[in-house]
């Protein structure tokens, strides 16, 4: 969602470091929940697009209220801190911003 991750192997890359089963559960679930849809990717036949929908992007707002209730109260990801501090001084154009974003990659 935020850091514009869109196959597996990207997800499986990331700092995160998460096995390969529980990415692939995890996507599976997404999936049936409604959150992402695969598509194929126009490079490759054996790589598969994830994306939001549009009940995914509904979830900005609580993941962006996540983040910040997490870097209030625990010790976060050098990430999550600098974007609570983004968010603090423009939530609404923040999410603005995010929402902007993936509608150009997403959709």
């Amino acid at each position: 969602m935020f850091n514009q991750k869109k196959t597996y192997g990207e997800f499986l890359t990331s700092e995160e470091k998460i096995a390969t089963n529980i990415l692939a559960d995890r996507l599976m679930l997404l999936e049936s929940g409604g959150i992402i849809s695969k598509e194929e990717h126009p490079e490759s036949k054996a790589k598969v697009l994830y994306k939001l929908t549009a009940k995914g992007v509904d979830l900005i707002p609580v993941m962006v209220e996540i983040i910040l209730w997490s870097e209030k109260h625990h010790e976060v990801h050098p990430f999550a801190t600098q974007f609570a501090k983004m968010v603090k001084k423009d939530k609404a154009g923040m999410l603005k911003q995010i929402k902007a974003g993936l509608n150009r990659e997403q959709f």
